[in-house]
């Protein structure tokens, strides 16, 4: 067991802001989680209420996305102590706004089927502007409509669609189905990257070959052991990664059957099955141990509908380790949510590296962002 401490907070509300101070009853379990040896986790942000997606701005802001709770956050940590002090709502009563991202100085959220932008947003946190719409052309089902969206290195915005059921096939109806999105700042020139991604909740470009690299939640209703969720490395446009015909790279669709397996583009690594694999990020900081440059650090949120006999799976923080574009580990670093009575007690969804090398990890459930450190 290497947890040691634990920064606990309340909340005391003004205004349209939170802030946070030391105490309280409700300490999440900090004790139960294990990592490797040398590393330590906190409480970076406690009553986050639905913390998702995180997006570090360069002055430090931490914006925060929920899905349920319909509001976006700013976390600040006013006197730089590695523990956040304020948490302020920025807007609230939006359509389940689960992705952001930061550019020049605007903060992009999105909603099921729109692109909004607060512009100028940091000087603006206790009065935030009304935002612009950037694009409003998106899909509006709510299965899968959740979204996880960033910068890549061209510039344009990616934004994902997740397809509209289980299993089902669009690609005639409406295309933009079961794909990963790309967009130019003001929402104009939207394009598909990517098809044949049945839900992608993360994604990130690798910090050296400036290739893609997604996170993509399998289908259920196959069974408690397959498919897998599955990683997959995206270098070029126009890749087709299976769905609905083929899921983890070799199992085909007992319905949609009619192209094999050898037609898409396999996985680079099966995860676990049902783990709801979210959030996933290279690590580019130099506080961890030189073997964990630029591997991707996943979060797994864990799984709703195994049955009770097989057990929950995920619920923890996996690593994916490259030897180039090969993924060549696959291993747990940080686990103990899901309890050995199969209840768990936090969801991980999002992770973020800070400029001293630590990592945040968001858990929407448990309404807390933890921050992971190292220590020789």
């Amino acid at each position: 067991m290497t947890i040691k401490r634990l920064a606990v907070s309340i909340l005391v509300v003004t205004c349209s802001s939170v802030l946070l101070a030391q105490t309280g009853p409700s300490e999440p379990p900090l004790e139960r989680l294990t990592l490797p040896p040398g590393f330590s986790i906190e409480v970076y942000a406690a009553n986050v209420p639905n913390a998702r997606q995180m997006a570090l701005s360069p002055n430090g802001t931490l914006f925060v996305s929920t899905r349920r709770a319909g509001n976006v956050y700013a976390v600040v940590d006013d006197n730089g102590d590695q523990t956040a002090d304020r948490v302020l709502t920025l807007d609230s009563g939006l359509n389940m706004p689960n992705g952001v991202a930061f550019r020049n100085g605007s903060l992009y959220v999105a909603e099921i089927n729109r692109i909004l932008r607060y512009d100028e947003i940091e000087s603006q946190l206790t009065a935030p502007p009304e935002p612009v719409v950037v694009n409003a052309t998106l899909p509006t089902d709510r299965a899968h409509g959740w979204k996880f969206i960033d910068f890549g290195p061209d510039g344009r915005l990616y934004v994902p669609v997740g397809a509209p059921c289980n299993i089902c096939d669009n690609e005639e109806t409406d295309p933009r189905f079961a794909t990963i999105l790309s967009m130019q700042p003001d929402g104009s020139d939207l394009t598909i990257y990517a098809h044949g991604v049945r839900n992608s909740v993360g994604f990130d470009w690798h910090p050296t070959t400036d290739e893609l690299w997604f996170t993509n939640n399998g289908r259920d209703r196959l069974g408690d052991t397959e498919p897998a969720d599955t990683l997959h490395h995206a270098p070029s446009t126009g890749l087709h990664f299976g769905f609905p015909f083929c899921h983890q790279g070799n199992i085909q669709d007992p319905e949609f059957n009619t192209r094999p397996c050898s037609e898409f583009r396999p996985p680079a690594q099966r995860l676990g099955p049902h783990v709801a694999s979210l959030g996933m990020e290279f690590y580019t900081g130099n506080m961890f141990p030189g073997s964990y440059r630029n591997e991707i650090f996943i979060a797994e949120h864990g799984s709703r509908n195994r049955t009770a006999e097989a057990g929950h799976t995920g619920y923890r923080l996996t690593v994916a380790r490259l030897d180039g574009n090969q993924v060549v580990g696959y291993d747990v670093f940080a686990e103990g949510w899901l309890q050995d009575n199969n209840e768990a007690w936090g969801r991980p969804v999002d992770v973020q590296v800070l400029p001293d090398g630590a990592i945040l990890v968001s858990a929407d459930t448990a309404n807390t962002i933890y921050r992971i450190t190292y220590t020789q």
